[in-house]
């Protein structure tokens, strides 16, 4: 298959389209539902050894022998996950389209880069050092004031790599426990919530932004994400929406963008952004009128922009470790199962619930009976159930 397919212009042909994706876990596995009734097919290549995708054609290649045969295979490229060699990306951008272009992901893989990126911007960010041994983690901590939050600079996602001090004597445990030649160390931030702003652009640069969703994290893991976020004023959401199209342009995006963010008594503040498809916006695929996934597939297949509207109030539930009592889960009403194909193991994502409603009230006590038939979800607490 061949990039003839495609016009001048980027935008799709009347042709079938081969999209092509690094990596092959349950973002890839739900970008490819997304995209088959729009006539996509869709190729993984999995570096990892373990790709749990579990449809379409995978590209088992740990050692790198087979990009060639991958690329030849599709039309254009993207990605489900950002801790993939840039290396990679960028040989194949020399070859075929790459959406996100490589850059995005060199920025999101490193956190000094990231934080600099978002200061250029005039987007907040909380108070930060780099530490490259214990004692200047140390003298981090004490310059910043405790508690801070030491991370590594790259890689770790899901709170893994990451350590809070509650004092600057803590560094040295903390370094040997990370065990990473270079940290990023923020100071901590007093918030009320954390909430995250998906947006999707356009290969032409149109860019359109779903609701904002309040996410609940449990173990340094997303547990819960309310879609829309109870009691965000405009005031917020246009800066959100400033925030992550500043992003989006300086990057000259293409695809899904997700800003983390915390909600502080001065305004929004950055925390992390994502290059892809994100957990936060599962909500979409039943909850808005175009999922985020269907959104991603037509940005980078050069289609116009699904409506982002809620349908609805929404709260996605992932189900961690051990699936449950799906059979209860299916007998509700008022909940979408999403199951990923993998076994049962410990802080695993093993696929999640969409629950809608008419009503937060509504809403607040349907995630409750049907977090009760999931084992080890942790209390259903938000702005919702504070009083």
């Amino acid at each position: 298959m061949t990039n003839s397919r495609l016009n001048t212009s980027g935008k799709a042909g009347s042709a079938p389209m081969t999209i092509g994706v690094l990596g092959a876990g349950q973002l890839g596995r739900m970008l490819a539902l997304a995209g088959y009734p729009l006539a996509k097919s869709f190729v993984f290549y999995d570096m990892s050894g373990s790709p749990s995708a579990g449809l379409g054609e995978v590209i088992v290649d740990r050692e790198g022998k087979y990009l060639d045969d991958f690329l030849a295979r599709v039309d254009r490229v993207t990605y489900e996950f950002e801790h993939l060699p840039v290396e990679v990306a960028e040989r194949i951008a020399q070859h075929k389209p790459v959406y996100p272009a490589p850059r995005a992901l060199q920025v999101c893989q490193n956190r000094e880069a990231e934080k600099t990126l978002f200061g250029e911007l005039g987007i907040p960010t909380p108070e930060w050092r780099i530490a490259d041994s214990a004692e200047s983690l140390q003298a981090a901590a004490e310059a910043l004031g405790c508690p801070v939050v030491a991370k590594s600079n790259t890689e770790g996602y899901d709170g893994k790599g990451q350590a809070v001090l509650k004092s600057p004597a803590e560094a040295a445990e903390a370094w040997k426990a990370i065990g990473h030649s270079r940290l990023m160390v923020e100071k901590f931030v007093t918030f009320s919530r954390e909430i995250s702003i998906i947006a999707v652009r356009a290969i032409d640069g149109n860019v359109v932004f779903y609701p904002m969703a309040e996410n609940v994290h449990h173990e340094g893991i997303l547990r819960y994400s309310i879609a829309p976020a109870p009691g965000i004023s405009g005031d917020l959401e246009a800066q959100a929406h400033r925030y992550i199209k500043s992003l989006l342009n300086e990057l000259d995006y293409v695809g899904v963008l997700t800003l983390e963010l915390f909600v502080t008594a001065d305004g929004l503040v950055a925390n992390e952004m994502a290059p892809r498809v994100h957990n936060s916006g599962h909500w979409t695929i039943e909850g808005a009128k175009t999922s985020q996934f269907e959104n991603h597939v037509r940005a980078v297949s050069g289609h116009p922009l699904g409506a982002t509207d809620a349908r609805g109030l929404s709260c996605m539930i992932n189900i961690i470790a051990e699936h449950g009592d799906t059979d209860r889960i299916l007998e509700l009403p008022y909940t979408h199962l999403h199951l990923y194909g993998k076994g049962e193991r410990p802080g695993r994502k093993l696929g999640h619930v969409n629950v809608l409603a008419d009503s937060y009230d509504e809403l607040k006590w349907r995630v409750r009976n049907c977090a009760s038939f999931l084992p080890g979800s942790p209390e259903f607490s938000c702005s919702l159930t504070k009083g």
